[in-house]
């Protein structure tokens, strides 16, 4: 990679102005926190739920035999506590169950309860008909080059990061 200097500080890499790739990061970051912020939101207002809740819900909706919870943790890409944390609540309000592996004693596997699963099947309806309301200012073609680029832009992403260790991401419930 190519870096120059041009005046006043602005680099130019292999002959783009890097503002314009700071910028579109600038916005991709405000849409996400915007729409992340209006879902939290209605979720809290319509479900009295939060979206750490309704994400582990997706998970388990998707695993029909239950998560161990580090697998749930890694799927989610947040600490073991914190899914802890998640998973006293959702026991708590009898949406999942939470037993021993039947193969490793030391794991636990959480589960879905039919009423944690029409609750989520509820909310999730809910859920897609309020990211439609928030992208119903584009097209059909303008959402689908949406999707294609972001798609690229991933795989770019991914090619310049070096793998590490994994990292944490802090949750909140």
């Amino acid at each position: 990679m190519r870096l120059d200097e041009r005046a006043e500080g602005d680099a130019v890499v292999e002959g783009r102005d890097t503002r314009t790739s700071v910028r579109a990061w600038l916005r991709l970051l405000a849409c996400t926190t915007l729409i992340e912020n209006e879902i939290r939101s209605r979720l809290r207002e319509q479900f009295d739920f939060t979206l750490p809740r309704f994400d582990l819900l997706a998970q388990l909706d998707k695993a029909e035999d239950g998560l161990v919870l580090g697998e749930a943790s890694k799927l989610l890409m947040v600490s073991a506590g914190n899914v802890t944390a998640v998973v006293d609540k959702l026991l708590a309000s009898g949406y999942i169950t939470r037993q021993p592996s039947p193969t490793d004693r030391r794991a636990q596997i959480i589960r879905l309860t039919h009423a944690g699963r029409a609750a989520f099947r509820t909310m999730a309806e809910a859920h897609n008909g309020w990211v439609e309301e928030l992208f119903a200012g584009l097209s059909d073609a303008e959402i689908a080059g949406l999707t294609d680029h972001l798609a690229r832009l991933k795989r770019s992403a991914q090619s310049h990061i070096e793998p590490r260790e994994p990292s944490r991401r802090r949750g909140r419930d």
